[in-house]
């Protein structure tokens, strides 16, 4: 593939990838997922049952986010909602961290279901847990078509239900960002234009409100990366990610702030050296082992999957 490494384009600009103070503990519960969405980094899916954070890990995390004190407790996945642990890894993050986000795909979270669903619902509203919910698009053609039959209308069930809670409500404390990733081998648009797209549609066509909507490029490994090998795009892709380089968005990367731990509890620089199996410092590190949060100035191994961070306006 003919595009310069991405270290080297950090060396060419003078740049390096160093932490800053980690304030942000992301914690990835599993790969199982309601979906198998074609630009997943991390092969998500229905089966993938055995990648699932066991009680004992959540413990073990949640004992290393009060040694680390952050601020931040970002819950992932996969679909965190399938995780059966989910309930006890809120209520115990959110009396350690000042802001704890979920991030769903709101069909796993209306597939819950009767009284699980409104625990956790109960739970994230009484404790103003910060929602991230990832729509693809402002119709229900396009969702349908990238995600399967009936997604559509159950994220919009869901958003309704969030928005009756009070979410994404002005003044409630209630915030829910949607975010929004391209179908295809190419960038994302201008994030202004879509979130007012998706604001005005959202709410004419269905009553949807929300806080903000971010957009990303997407990151070429996993699903993702095989889908671009198959239809003969990754070479394409990687040449238009690099040529999107911005040296000014390496500052505000969120992996100088932030740590990643998988499911096994092992810790990475962040979800996507997590998704390509780069351990954090270059070596398998459980959270058990660590005293603290990784010591500001350490270095963090570049990659070029790290091109569709710093493309365009950033990932941060």
């Amino acid at each position: 593939m003919s595009v310069e490494p991405f270290s080297a384009r950090l060396v060419k600009h003078g740049l390096e990838l160093i932490r800053g103070e980690t304030t942000t503990l992301q914690v990835n519960v599993g790969l199982l997922c309601n979906q198998t969405c074609r630009h997943c980094h991390l092969d998500a899916g229905p089966d993938m049952g055995d990648a699932t954070m066991d009680r004992a890990t959540v413990e073990e995390v949640m004992a290393f986010a009060r040694r680390g004190r952050f601020q931040v407790v970002d819950i992932t996945g996969g679909a965190p909602e399938m995780n059966p642990n989910l309930y006890d890894l809120i209520a115990e993050a959110v009396r350690i961290a000042p802001r704890v986000m979920l991030r769903s795909n709101l069909t796993a979270l209306a597939g819950l279901g009767g009284e699980k669903s409104e625990e956790l619902l109960d739970l994230c509203r009484s404790h103003r847990v910060i929602l991230f919910a990832s729509l693809p698009a402002a119709n229900r053609s396009q969702t349908d078509a990238q995600r399967g039959e009936g997604v559509w209308a159950g994220s919009m069930e869901t958003l309704k239900r969030l928005n009756a809670l009070g979410y994404g409500r002005p003044g409630s404390g209630l915030e829910i960002n949607l975010v929004s990733n391209p179908t295809g081998a190419f960038l994302p648009s201008s994030q202004a234009q879509i979130e007012k797209r998706f604001r005005g549609e959202l709410q004419r066509k269905e009553g949807v409100v929300f806080n903000n909507l971010f957009t990303f490029a997407n990151v070429p490994l996993g699903r993702f990366r095989r889908w671009l090998e198959e239809s003969g795009n990754l070479e394409g892709y990687m040449r238009r990610l690099s040529q999107s380089f911005n040296s000014c968005t390496v500052a505000g990367l969120m992996c100088r702030t932030m740590v990643s731990v998988s499911w096994e509890g092992i810790l990475f620089d962040c979800d996507f050296h997590l998704a390509n199996g780069l351990f954090m410092g270059g070596r398998r590190t459980h959270v058990s082992e660590m005293s603290g949060p990784p010591r500001p100035g350490a270095l963090i191994i570049p990659s070029d999957h790290c091109y569709a961070c710093t493309a365009g306006t950033g990932f941060t």
